[in-house]
Protein backbone atom coordinates (compact mmCIF):
# COMPACT_ATOMS: atom_id res chain seq x y z
CA UNK A 1 0.00 0.00 0.00
CA UNK A 2 1.56 3.30 -1.10
CA UNK A 3 2.13 5.99 1.50
CA UNK A 4 -0.17 9.01 1.55
CA UNK A 5 0.62 12.43 2.99
CA UNK A 6 -0.25 12.20 6.68
CA UNK A 7 -0.89 14.64 9.51
CA UNK A 8 0.34 13.29 12.88
CA UNK A 9 -1.99 15.70 14.68
CA UNK A 10 -5.01 14.42 12.76
CA UNK A 11 -4.00 10.86 13.58
CA UNK A 12 -3.78 11.68 17.30
CA UNK A 13 -7.00 13.64 17.63
CA UNK A 14 -9.34 11.81 15.24
CA UNK A 15 -10.79 9.38 17.78
CA UNK A 16 -11.43 11.90 20.62
CA UNK A 17 -13.12 14.23 18.12
CA UNK A 18 -15.19 11.40 16.62
CA UNK A 19 -16.45 10.43 20.07
CA UNK A 20 -17.71 13.99 20.61
CA UNK A 21 -19.31 14.13 17.15
CA UNK A 22 -21.11 10.86 17.84
CA UNK A 23 -22.44 12.37 21.07
CA UNK A 24 -23.42 15.76 19.62
CA UNK A 25 -24.87 14.85 16.24
CA UNK A 26 -28.13 13.05 15.41
CA UNK A 27 -28.00 9.71 13.57
CA UNK A 28 -27.98 11.25 10.09
CA UNK A 29 -27.49 14.48 8.20
CA UNK A 30 -25.27 16.44 5.82
CA UNK A 31 -21.94 17.79 7.06
CA UNK A 32 -19.61 20.30 5.46
CA UNK A 33 -15.96 20.08 6.49
CA UNK A 34 -13.84 23.21 6.03
CA UNK A 35 -10.06 22.89 5.54
CA UNK A 36 -10.03 19.09 5.33
CA UNK A 37 -6.23 18.95 5.08
CA UNK A 38 -5.02 15.46 4.22
CA UNK A 39 -8.51 13.95 4.41
CA UNK A 40 -7.76 11.72 7.40
CA UNK A 41 -10.58 13.26 9.41
CA UNK A 42 -13.09 12.91 6.56
CA UNK A 43 -12.25 9.23 6.11
CA UNK A 44 -12.31 8.41 9.83
CA UNK A 45 -15.40 10.40 10.75
CA UNK A 46 -17.42 9.18 7.78
CA UNK A 47 -16.72 5.59 8.84
CA UNK A 48 -17.77 6.38 12.41
CA UNK A 49 -20.87 8.34 11.36
CA UNK A 50 -22.36 6.14 8.61
CA UNK A 51 -25.65 8.03 8.58
CA UNK A 52 -23.95 11.28 7.65
CA UNK A 53 -23.03 12.47 4.16
CA UNK A 54 -19.67 14.20 4.41
CA UNK A 55 -18.51 17.03 2.11
CA UNK A 56 -14.76 17.65 2.45
CA UNK A 57 -13.25 20.88 1.12
CA UNK A 58 -9.86 22.56 0.86
CA UNK A 59 -8.68 25.98 -0.30
CA UNK A 60 -5.63 24.40 -1.96
CA UNK A 61 -6.83 22.43 -4.98
CA UNK A 62 -3.58 20.42 -4.93
CA UNK A 63 -4.80 18.76 -1.72
CA UNK A 64 -8.00 17.38 -3.24
CA UNK A 65 -6.47 14.18 -4.71
CA UNK A 66 -4.95 13.33 -1.32
CA UNK A 67 -8.32 13.75 0.41
CA UNK A 68 -9.95 11.52 -2.21
CA UNK A 69 -7.20 8.91 -1.74
CA UNK A 70 -7.69 8.75 2.04
CA UNK A 71 -11.44 8.33 1.54
CA UNK A 72 -10.91 5.61 -1.05
CA UNK A 73 -8.49 3.79 1.27
CA UNK A 74 -11.10 3.88 4.06
CA UNK A 75 -13.67 2.27 1.75
CA UNK A 76 -16.47 4.59 2.85
CA UNK A 77 -19.35 5.44 0.55
CA UNK A 78 -20.84 8.43 2.37
CA UNK A 79 -18.24 11.04 1.34
CA UNK A 80 -18.82 13.41 -1.55
CA UNK A 81 -15.93 14.26 -3.91
CA UNK A 82 -13.74 16.91 -2.25
CA UNK A 83 -14.10 20.39 -3.68
CA UNK A 84 -12.15 23.64 -3.49
CA UNK A 85 -13.52 26.09 -0.96
CA UNK A 86 -11.78 29.24 0.16
CA UNK A 87 -13.35 30.20 3.50
CA UNK A 88 -12.47 33.86 2.91
CA UNK A 89 -14.68 34.08 -0.18
CA UNK A 90 -18.27 35.32 -0.06
CA UNK A 91 -19.48 32.39 -2.17
CA UNK A 92 -18.99 28.75 -1.22
CA UNK A 93 -17.79 26.58 -2.93
CA UNK A 94 -15.10 28.70 -4.52
CA UNK A 95 -15.15 27.61 -8.15
CA UNK A 96 -16.59 24.09 -8.39
CA UNK A 97 -19.82 24.47 -10.35
CA UNK A 98 -20.39 20.71 -10.38
CA UNK A 99 -21.08 20.84 -6.63
CA UNK A 100 -22.61 24.30 -6.35
CA UNK A 101 -26.14 22.90 -6.32
CA UNK A 102 -25.33 20.84 -3.20
CA UNK A 103 -24.50 24.07 -1.38
CA UNK A 104 -27.95 25.48 -2.13
CA UNK A 105 -29.28 23.02 0.45
CA UNK A 106 -28.37 23.80 4.08
CA UNK A 107 -25.95 21.60 5.99
CA UNK A 108 -26.92 20.04 9.30
CA UNK A 109 -23.39 20.57 10.64
CA UNK A 110 -20.19 22.34 9.65
CA UNK A 111 -16.88 21.09 11.06
CA UNK A 112 -13.51 22.83 11.01
CA UNK A 113 -10.34 21.69 12.77
CA UNK A 114 -7.07 23.52 13.29
CA UNK A 115 -7.59 26.35 10.82
CA UNK A 116 -7.84 29.67 12.67
CA UNK A 117 -4.34 29.58 14.16
CA UNK A 118 -2.65 28.97 10.77
CA UNK A 119 -4.57 31.68 8.92
CA UNK A 120 -4.85 35.46 9.25
CA UNK A 121 -7.27 36.62 11.91
CA UNK A 122 -9.30 38.27 9.15
CA UNK A 123 -10.46 34.78 8.13
CA UNK A 124 -12.57 34.31 11.27
CA UNK A 125 -15.43 36.60 10.30
CA UNK A 126 -15.91 35.15 6.78
CA UNK A 127 -15.87 31.68 8.33
CA UNK A 128 -18.66 32.62 10.71
CA UNK A 129 -20.63 34.42 8.01
CA UNK A 130 -20.37 31.45 5.67
CA UNK A 131 -21.38 29.03 8.40
CA UNK A 132 -24.45 31.12 9.19
CA UNK A 133 -25.34 31.19 5.48
CA UNK A 134 -25.05 27.45 4.96
CA UNK A 135 -26.26 25.98 8.27
CA UNK A 136 -29.74 24.53 8.67
CA UNK A 137 -31.87 26.30 11.32
CA UNK A 138 -30.90 23.74 13.99
CA UNK A 139 -27.45 23.06 12.56
CA UNK A 140 -24.18 23.07 14.50
CA UNK A 141 -20.86 24.74 13.75
CA UNK A 142 -18.07 22.74 15.40
CA UNK A 143 -14.63 24.36 15.71
CA UNK A 144 -11.72 22.31 17.03
CA UNK A 145 -8.27 23.53 17.96
CA UNK A 146 -6.20 25.44 20.53
CA UNK A 147 -7.61 28.66 21.95
CA UNK A 148 -6.46 31.25 24.47
CA UNK A 149 -9.03 32.16 27.14
CA UNK A 150 -9.15 35.20 29.37
CA UNK A 151 -10.41 33.29 32.40
CA UNK A 152 -8.36 30.09 31.97
CA UNK A 153 -4.57 29.86 32.49
CA UNK A 154 -2.79 29.05 29.24
CA UNK A 155 -0.88 25.77 29.25
CA UNK A 156 2.89 26.17 28.74
CA UNK A 157 2.66 23.98 25.64
CA UNK A 158 0.14 26.39 24.08
CA UNK A 159 2.36 29.38 24.93
CA UNK A 160 5.23 27.65 23.13
CA UNK A 161 3.02 26.66 20.21
CA UNK A 162 1.72 30.21 19.83
CA UNK A 163 5.27 31.59 19.79
CA UNK A 164 6.37 29.03 17.19
CA UNK A 165 3.39 29.89 14.97
CA UNK A 166 4.19 33.61 15.08
CA UNK A 167 7.81 32.87 14.20
CA UNK A 168 6.61 30.96 11.13
CA UNK A 169 4.22 33.70 9.99
CA UNK A 170 3.40 37.06 11.62
CA UNK A 171 -0.31 36.66 10.81
CA UNK A 172 -0.60 33.28 12.54
CA UNK A 173 -1.21 32.54 16.21
CA UNK A 174 -3.60 30.90 18.65
CA UNK A 175 -6.83 32.92 18.78
CA UNK A 176 -8.64 34.25 21.79
CA UNK A 177 -11.81 32.27 22.35
CA UNK A 178 -13.72 35.37 23.37
CA UNK A 179 -12.77 37.13 20.12
CA UNK A 180 -13.93 34.10 18.12
CA UNK A 181 -17.23 34.24 20.02
CA UNK A 182 -17.66 37.91 19.10
CA UNK A 183 -17.19 37.09 15.42
CA UNK A 184 -19.80 34.36 15.78
CA UNK A 185 -22.22 36.74 17.48
CA UNK A 186 -21.76 39.29 14.70
CA UNK A 187 -22.78 36.56 12.24
CA UNK A 188 -25.83 35.52 14.26
CA UNK A 189 -24.32 32.47 15.98
CA UNK A 190 -23.93 31.76 19.69
CA UNK A 191 -21.55 29.50 21.59
CA UNK A 192 -23.59 26.70 23.15
CA UNK A 193 -20.87 24.34 24.39
CA UNK A 194 -17.19 24.56 25.26
CA UNK A 195 -15.75 21.05 25.38
CA UNK A 196 -12.21 20.48 26.73
CA UNK A 197 -10.24 18.07 24.54
CA UNK A 198 -6.88 16.30 24.90
CA UNK A 199 -3.61 18.22 24.47
CA UNK A 200 -5.14 21.51 25.68
CA UNK A 201 -7.51 21.84 22.73
CA UNK A 202 -11.19 22.76 22.71
CA UNK A 203 -14.23 21.82 20.69
CA UNK A 204 -16.48 24.88 20.42
CA UNK A 205 -20.11 24.25 19.44
CA UNK A 206 -22.09 27.13 17.93
CA UNK A 207 -25.75 27.39 16.92
CA UNK A 208 -27.92 30.08 15.43
CA UNK A 209 -28.81 32.80 17.91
Amino acid sequence: MSALPESPAAERNKQPILEQLQRLLPPQGRLLELASGTGQHAAWFAAGLPGWRWQPTEANSAALPTIAAWVQRAGVGNVRPPCRLDVAQATWPSDDESLARDFEQPFDAIFCANLLHIAPWSLCQPLMNGARRHLAPDGLLLLYGPFLEGDVPTAPSNHEFDASLRRQHPAWGIRQREAVERCAQDAGLRLRQRIPMPSNNLLLVFKRA
